[in-house]
């Protein structure tokens, strides 16, 4: 391009804009510096300047960036602002669009916190098919956390009012330092080894990331995970989430509102058996008048009235029912005869006996055989001629 060309000033911003757009480093950088003149907007885009002792650079936050922070920025702390840089062609200014800050000296526990969350993502512990449902009137409950922290108090409290009937065992452990990871990864090996609840509740009040740390740590992921009763984590303030947060099998917003979710409330429980046994009442009296007025209605038949006259009709319907018996039984056996003597006759008509009797012989042979034709016996041989009613033997000549 000349060196001499000449620009519109918006035409001069949208080049500069097209050139720090196309800036591998700019398009993804992190930036140290203190908060200045932070304010947020109504619609919850959040405004401020981010300077150093030599410098100054204008920033914004977008409101679904904003939403998703865990500490609120003040003027004059010291943050790390992850984000791109562009030009914002109308004022020829160029700024930092931040998707993502943290107090300054937490950056790199923010880092192990999002890498330890893709790595057990990408393993598969956060997926829905692995949550465990929760019992729904737990006769005992776990409580993991800080055996002197406001948290033991608040959901003993809230158990106490909402379900009176489960039994509370508080496991007291550390809940911040080093030595809280290996204390929560003992006491649920232990709830789970001597199947102590129901229900466990793991968590501790809110604080900073460090603070809360212990429920980022990845033994604590797993041994969540591997438990076989089900686990309830409360850690923090409702901006807070931890890695626990993510493996539980249900995450609450506070310790409180763990224990709320918990158990059911038991005014809640009386109302509802109550109601059904009302309902259980209502049907058993409907059942029992419907039996009245059947037994009513039996009273007033006329067998119950009066068993002689009802006896009485049975006795003459019986007496007719036998005389239409033995008037069917007469019937067959009239029709039964006259169709015997129709067969006995047409038997009789085909009888050899009858051919005989009108002047016929039937001759055999010595075997029996019937002789048909005289050319089927020769002289000599003997036959037998029967008769109607007799029989002579004969000689052929």
């Amino acid at each position: 391009m000349s060196s001499n060309a000449v620009f519109e000033v918006s035409q001069l911003n949208e080049y500069v804009k097209a050139l720090v757009g196309s800036d591998d480093v700019l398009s993804s950088v992190g930036v140290r510096g203190e908060v200045s003149n932070y304010k947020e907007y109504p619609s919850g885009h959040r405004y401020f300047t981010m300077k150093d002792a030599a410098g100054a650079l204008k920033c914004v936050m977008f409101k679904n960036a904003a939403d998703k922070l865990r500490f609120r920025p003040e003027n004059g702390m010291k943050i790390i602002a992850l984000g791109r840089v562009e030009v914002y062609v109308r004022d020829g200014q160029y700024q930092l669009y931040v998707s993502h800050m943290s107090p300054d000296g937490v950056g790199d526990l923010f880092a192990e916190y999002e890498r330890l969350k893709e790595k057990l993502r990408a393993e598969g512990l956060f997926d829905e098919l692995h949550k465990k449902p929760l019992p729904k009137m737990p006769r005992r409950i776990a409580v993991i956390t800080s055996g002197a922290g406001a948290a033991v108090r608040d959901v003993i409290r809230v158990l106490g009012a909402r379900w009176p009937l489960a039994k509370v065992v508080v496991l007291p452990v550390r809940v911040q330092g080093v030595e809280a990871p290996p204390e929560i990864v003992g006491a649920l090996k232990y709830c789970n080894a001597h199947n102590l609840a129901d229900l466990i509740i793991a968590g501790r009040g809110g604080g900073s990331l460090e603070d809360l740390w212990a429920f980022n740590d990845e033994r604590v992921a797993r041994a969540i995970f591997a438990s076989e009763i089900p686990v309830i984590s409360a850690v923090g303030h409702e901006p807070d989430v931890t890695i626990a947060d993510f493996v539980a099998d249900l995450r609450a917003a506070t310790p409180s509102n763990a224990a709320e979710l918990a158990v059911p409330d038991i005014s809640d429980v009386r109302g509802e058996l109550n109601y059904l046994s009302n309902r259980a009442a209502k049907s058993q009296q409907q059942a029992l008048a419907a039996l009245r007025r059947r037994i009513d209605a039996a009273a007033n038949t006329r067998v119950m009235r009066s068993p002689k006259n009802y006896l009485d009709d049975r006795r003459l319907a019986l007496d007719r029912a036998g005389e239409r018996i033995l008037a069917a039984t007469r019937r067959g056996v009239t029709e039964n005869r006259a169709e015997f003597s129709k067969l006995a006759a047409s038997l009789d008509a085909l009888s050899p006996l009858k051919v005989l009797g009108r002047g016929y012989a039937i001759a055999r042979d010595e075997h029996g055989a019937l002789v048909r034709r005289a050319k089927d016996v020769k002289p000599g041989d003997k036959l037998k001629i029967r008769l109607q009613k007799d029989e002579i033997g004969v000689v052929v000549e």
